[in-house]
């Protein structure tokens, strides 16, 4: 923050029209955090709710942040906050920042899509609070429980001939593969309301504010949204934006390429007969994933072909696009691994790729997550595609993530 006027003037140039900020807390020290806003004790009276504990305060850090908004805000440029919460909170956030036009929600409504035990969960588990929600929403918990145990079964009871004789034989042979019972398709039915009521609480949380404030949510990439519950379709109703992950790294956690690794991974785990390419059809049949020039889990460390980003990232795109149905509704969300992630790094070349099938695929807005700062070759890519190339200069921009020529001379070194 504290340089965000050079900061925001080369963005400005190389093509920057919106932020969004957040998480929204300081860090204190490397391991103690500070809240970025303090709650408004009149809300909570307003509202009818007991007065919260006053918190710790960065008065000087929220004196700069609010001074870097108003910035951003004269530029014309959108402002959005990576937060949630109840109304009381999301209410003390604009009073304090009312240069936020909206919040974001990270997931909103996701289930577990990890076959195997990831980051926090797996397929077949169910959690307290979700039994609490479907019960709630007037769902047999027992049923749904006795869906997941069957299907659970199922994926475990695969053979080569069964798979090389349903997989690629569509959606009704796709059921036969797994035997999908009544049960299972109950619990099916519920994961998807279960998202869509919690866009719909979402959104009534943000209603109750005594100003319009925006929302966003990030979902995952379309191929995984059957599976999370997160039908594009349905989304536009609650969301003003729509950010889908184009997250495609290998390893960490929720990059494509991991994750299919993952599930070929475990369907040969849990099916011993299974070769990789059987899995690999099994993902073909489950989620209409078939990746370039991938027939086997070394084929993923080789990285991304051409043909990957032509067809693959395009198609996600489009998909995206003709559900939402609303450009101005659709910004995609681009990270290329590392942190917060954990996946292995993706080059400039790939951030290119993703970027040019987006745009060929007709989407006309992006968001860059980065690492947590650009790196060079990354902001050269996106100036470039977007506004005025970057061109290094010593007393000018470079961006965080970049160490000066200069810093690495000697004494006496010229």
């Amino acid at each position: 923050m504290a340089n965000y006027k050079q900061i925001f003037d080369a963005w400005e140039e190389g093509g920057v029209r919106g932020i969004v900020v957040g998480r929204m807390f300081f860090m204190k020290d490397s391991d103690i955090t500070v809240p970025a806003f303090p709650q408004d004790p009149a809300v909570y009276v307003k509202l009818g709710l007991d007065t919260p504990e006053s918190e710790l305060r960065d008065v000087v850090k929220e004196k700069t942040l609010s001074g870097m908004l108003d910035d951003a805000k004269k530029r014309g440029w959108h402002i959005m906050v990576f937060n949630s919460g109840t109304t009381a909170q999301v209410q003390s956030l604009v009073n304090r920042y009312p240069q936020v036009d909206g919040v974001i929600i990270d997931g909103p409504g996701e289930n577990h899509y990890e076959l195997a035990f990831h980051h926090g969960g797996e397929l077949f588990q169910t959690l307290e609070h979700e039994r609490r929600e479907w019960s709630e929403q007037g769902y047999d918990v027992a049923r749904i429980e006795n869906g997941i145990r069957h299907l659970r079964g199922q994926f475990h009871n695969l053979t080569p001939e069964k798979v090389r004789y349903h997989a690629e034989g569509g959606m009704l042979a796709g059921l036969n593969l797994f035997d999908f019972d009544e049960d299972a398709l109950y619990w099916w039915r519920a994961r998807q309301n279960r998202s869509r009521r919690s866009w719909q609480d979402a959104r009534a949380t943000l209603d109750r504010c005594d100003r319009y404030v925006e929302l966003g949510g990030i979902p995952r990439i379309t191929s995984w949204s059957s599976l999370t519950g997160q039908n594009y379709q349905q989304m536009p109703l609650y969301f003003d934006y729509i950010f889908p992950k184009h997250y495609y790294w290998h390893r960490g956690f929720d990059g494509l390429y991991g994750t299919v690794e993952r599930w070929v991974r475990k369907f040969c785990e849990w099916n011993p007969s299974l070769s990789e390419a059987d899995g690999f059809l099994l993902m073909k049949s489950l989620f209409g994933l078939e990746l370039p020039g991938v027939t086997s889990l070394y084929d993923l460390e080789m990285g991304f072909p051409d043909a990957f980003f032509t067809q693959t990232v395009y198609n996600e795109t489009k998909r995206a696009l003709e559900a939402i149905r609303d450009i101005n509704k659709a910004i995609f969300w681009v990270s290329t691994g590392r942190y917060p992630h954990a996946g292995d790094p993706m080059s400039a070349r790939d951030l290119e790729g993703i970027l040019r099938a987006t745009q060929e695929a007709g989407a006309e807005r992006f968001l860059f997550h980065p690492d947590p700062d650009p790196g060079p070759s990354e902001w050269s890519i996106i100036s470039h595609i977007c506004g005025t190339p970057w061109r290094q200069s010593p007393q000018g921009y470079w961006p965080p993530d970049a160490r000066k020529p200069d810093e690495y001379l000697r004494d006496g070194d010229t």
